[in-house]
């Protein structure tokens, strides 16, 4: 039987155990979308992971949903990110990017520039911006000739992923961001290639992947997805349909990995691990949901045929979470109110498990 320690070849990395560090928004990033030495403390502290994936990093700044969130889309981001990279690969550790085009999840409070979406359509609730919460803004809506230049930013912001020493990448296609958005029956009333049947919503996630894999190969691309999710309002219809034909046009380009979140039924997610030929990461709870992953979870969905699990607010309070796991010492927990707040409270003073005479 699988279990959550044992080790898995994944493209070309040799991971030492099936746990993956799921990407989760800190908010510490310097101004100018510049990593920072907290942040490469912080994922160094966590390398024993299989694998980690990077909270979500702007491909360019129209892309950028959150103020503090960090950038690839400058050389000045890049040179940011090598300390970090080679602070997980000293600790022996391997990380991949998440790129995070927010799409109509931005202000011009942010990023200075008014948002893009596939239409003018709002997101649902009030963004983070540098002067607090505000109303999501209408985007404007991208023409047919701009959203191959949009697909094409992630690969180019992988080109200087690769550049800075990650891994790979993670398409973020989940939680309501751009990808997300075109797979989306409300957020995308387009009557053009993109929008309408199945087959013109998955266009643009196909797009993005198949000019990531030519930028940096098969084997150092993946995505996440978040099938059903109605994160930022967004609503999809025939879900068991979308996302089946969505893996089946991924499958081709033979992928690193497809990371999946449950925000779906699970009937439908073991139809998606069946539709599904490559290795597949599950995150077992709805992201910022009431629950946090714990082995019981692991356990249940490695059994139900995933290669990998995600842990993501596990990770915060545990930077030992593997060994945690692996000895079943407890969790901490972590506070809340430190998330987003900046500084290195709540992000580098979690300690590793004390064990006590």
């Amino acid at each position: 039987m699988t279990t959550l320690f044992d080790r898995y070849r994944l493209g070309g990395l040799d991971l030492p155990n099936r746990v993956v560090m799921a990407p989760m928004t800190r908010a510490r990033a310097a101004a100018g979308g510049l990593a920072t030495p907290s942040m490469a403390a912080y994922y160094a502290q966590r390398a024993t992971a299989g694998l980690i994936v990077s909270e979500g990093v702007q491909p360019s700044l129209v892309g950028q949903s959150n103020p503090g969130t960090p950038g690839l889309h400058t050389d000045e981001q890049v040179a940011s990110w090598r300390p970090v990279t080679d602070a997980v690969h000293v600790n022996g550790g391997r990380i991949f990017a998440q790129l995070m085009h927010g799409g109509r999840v931005s202000h011009p409070d942010t990023t200075g520039v008014q948002p893009v979406g596939p239409s003018a359509v709002a997101a649902a609730g009030e963004v983070f911006t540098p002067n607090g919460p505000r109303p999501a803004p209408v985007p404007r809506a991208l023409a047919t000739a701009e959203v191959p230049d949009h697909a094409r930013s992630y690969a180019e912001a992988a080109r200087r992923a690769v550049d800075a020493g990650f891994d790979g990448v993670e398409l973020h296609g989940a939680n309501g961001y751009l990808i997300s958005q075109f797979l989306s029956s409300n957020a995308n009333l387009r009557t053009d290639a993109y929008g309408g049947p199945i087959a013109h919503r998955i266009r643009f996630a196909v797009e993005a992947v198949a000019a990531t894999v030519d930028a940096v190969g098969a084997d150092r691309t993946a995505i996440r997805l978040s099938p059903g999710g109605t994160f930022w309002g967004v609503e999809e219809t025939e879900v068991p349909r979308l996302y089946a034909a969505l893996l089946a046009e991924l499958a081709r380009f033979g992928l690193a990995y497809v990371h999946l979140e449950a925000t779906a039924d699970e009937e439908v997610l073991i139809g998606l691990r069946r539709a599904w030929p490559g290795a597949l990461v599950v995150n077992p709870v709805v992201p910022m949901g009431p629950k946090r992953t714990d082995r019981a979870a692991a356990d249940h969905w490695l059994g139900l045929g995933a290669e990998l699990i995600s842990f993501g607010r596990a990770f915060v309070a545990n930077p030992d979470l593997v060994e945690r796991l692996r000895a079943d010492l407890p969790l901490a927990s972590a506070d809340t109110a430190t998330y987003y707040q900046g500084g290195d409270a709540g992000y580098l003073t979690y300690p590793a498990y004390r064990h006590t005479a």
